[in-house]
């Protein structure tokens, strides 16, 4: 019955009896805005054979969702096992359109990601898939396949002909030239109706950009840009253009019936036999592009990856303004304040315990801001980061050193804002060179904390448990920084933490640049006592090395915890559970 009645819905649209009625019938309604995809490219095959494919559900909860549930992370019944696709069995080829029809949960997104090798969480039990006439790899679907994601995840700060070209850098082969790029580039712009909104910026939720739709088109367009699955509609903005593109959409139509003569689908069956042998249409030669496929040597290399990376980050970071301005603000508000707390003294130095608490709270503060935006941040990409690198248009590696180096200016200039007022102002020790020592530690501690921050972001799934991880982490390294209790009185663990807390070798160096060398003058009722900073730093226990080893030991810790994230990056999967 369905079929006989989609048979009759063919015969109904395919009636006319020569090549360009039937041309019409498919491609020229005056109504229809949509886009009609009709492949022009070499014929490929898709074949699913009797797949079952089973999912296992306690695979599908988060392990931190098990712990809740006071269960183990590892733990899985075999009563969770279900099958989401049962002995399925289909083949389309090249020009077909094939829709997945079904309810919610049905397993329609299950099935794209066990054909596109994705298949998370759950087990092929029994079939094959075939691509053109082999068995399905992952070698063969990446070359072949194109898979659009359910969601878009897209920058929202660079433009639609940004985010293209982007793709086109990393995707096209070396072998093509900057002019093919933007070509390449510009031909999907026209094709999928975006040349209005070529210049608007993407935008999410949050960023006004382009419309929901368009939006839509152009996650389309990222995989049609390195994959180009041949597209084509009527142009009526003036005569030229329709008869142009209709008559291109003949070549297409002619094409596309002549490599599906003679297949076994009912729908271009029952149109043969409507039109008759007397009809069959011509054939007309379409260009091929030879530079297509790409071998994967032809790809571009680790530099040219990280490069246009790190352009592509700084481009989105330094477009949105309203979040560097905020972060600017804070930064100016809160060295302000801390500055005029301790101004006032003029040629009257702080007290010992007043200076000690201002460069603990330098050394603290200023890094704690950074953390939670950071990770935000992180978890904000994470999706996109996860595609990316699953649909190979990129390494962890260069992505690892673009998020080290990619926010070195804005890094650099957070430190200057916060740094120069509260020195200055609090009336610390003058002279160039103990403000650079000072401003360096202060560089080096924040830089760290950001990887610090990438790691704690990269290792943990959402966004609630890595902030709770790393203000975790902060707060042990807080603690033991060595102003809350001295570090000679710390017992073996929290002794051990001190040794890899940031904050404790940040604080030790600004006391040493503080004091180390310069005669400090206590005040005790009418007598001033002289008392050498060397005695003040030994009796604190922050004189255990020179201020060199403490630069050293600094980088040490933060290498570590660079080798902490690459590692992240590179073997714990960046999906984001919050899809």
């Amino acid at each position: 019955m369905a079929e006989a009645s989609e048979e009759r819905g063919f015969r109904n649209r395919a009636a006319p009896q020569d090549a360009s009625g039937l041309q019409d019938s498919l491609f020229s309604s005056e109504s229809d805005n949509s886009l009609y995809f009709t492949y022009g490219g070499q014929s490929n095959t898709l074949e699913v054979r009797d797949l079952s494919y089973q999912v296992d559900m306690d695979s599908q909860v988060p392990w931190f969702k098990k712990l809740a549930q006071f269960k183990m992370p590892w733990t899985s019944h075999k009563d969770s096992r279900e099958l989401g696709i049962q002995n399925l069995s289909f083949k389309v080829r090249s020009g077909q359109m094939l829709a997945i029809i079904g309810s919610s949960g049905c397993g329609r997104a299950s099935l794209l990601d066990v054909i596109t090798g994705r298949d998370h969480g759950g087990k092929i039990k029994s079939g094959q898939i075939w691509i053109n006439g082999k068995p399905s790899s992952p070698q063969v679907v990446r070359k072949y396949v194109a898979h659009v994601r359910q969601h878009d995840q897209l920058l929202p700060n660079l433009t639609v002909r940004e985010t293209l070209a982007f793709v086109a850098q990393l995707r096209l082969p070396r072998t093509f030239s900057q002019a093919q790029r933007d070509k390449r580039v510009d031909d999907v712009i026209a094709e999928l109706r975006l040349r209005q909104c070529a210049n608007t910026r993407v935008g999410n939720a949050y960023v006004r950009g382009v419309s929901g739709g368009e939006r839509r088109r152009v996650s389309i367009a990222v995989q049609l840009l390195w994959n180009p699955v041949d597209l084509t509609s009527i142009d009526r903005r003036s005569r030229e253009h329709e008869v142009a593109t209709r008559e291109k959409a003949q070549s297409l139509a002619a094409l596309f019936q002549e490599k599906v003569h003679g297949s076994d689908d009912f729908l271009w069956r029952a149109e043969e036999r409507e039109l008759g042998e007397g009809t069959c249409l011509e054939s007309r030669a379409l260009p091929q592009d030879t530079d297509w496929p790409p071998t994967p040597t032809e790809l571009p290399g680790p530099v040219q990856q990280f490069t246009m990376l790190i352009r592509r980050q700084i481009f989105n970071d330094f477009r949105d303004l309203p979040t560097l301005l905020i972060r600017g603000a804070e930064a100016c508000l809160m060295s302000l304040i801390i500055g005029f707390l301790y101004y006032g003294h003029g040629t009257i130095k702080l007290s010992l315990m007043d200076t000690a608490a201002l460069l603990f709270m330098i050394g603290a503060l200023i890094p704690f801001n950074v953390i939670l935006d950071v990770i935000a941040k992180c978890h904000s990409e994470r999706a996109m980061l996860y595609y990316e690198l699953e649909d190979g248009l990129y390494t962890a590696g260069p992505y690892f050193f673009t998020k080290i180096l990619g926010e070195l200016p804005e890094h650099c200039v957070y430190i200057m804002i916060c740094g120069m007022p509260t020195y200055w102002l609090a009336n610390l020790r003058p002279g160039l060179e103990p403000f650079l020592l000072h401003l360096l530690l202060v560089w080096l501690v924040v830089f760290y904390c950001r990887i610090m921050a990438l790691f704690v972001a990269a290792l943990l799934p959402t966004f609630h448990t890595s902030s709770f991880f790393g203000n975790a982490l902060y707060n042990s390294f807080y603690l033991t920084g060595g102003f809350m209790i001295s570090l000679d009185n710390l017992w073996t663990v929290p002794a051990w933490i001190s040794k890899v807390s940031f904050l404790r070798w940040c604080f030790e160096g600004l006391m040493q640049i503080q004091f180390k060398g310069h005669t400090y003058h206590m005040v005790v009722g009418n007598f001033t006592i002289p008392v050498p900073g060397d005695v003040i730093l030994t009796s604190m226990g922050l004189n255990s090395y020179p201020l060199y080893a403490i630069y050293l030991i600094l980088m040490g810790i933060g290498g570590g915890f660079m080798i902490l994230y690459y590692v992240a990056l590179r073997f714990i999967k960046q999906k984001s559970y919050q899809d």
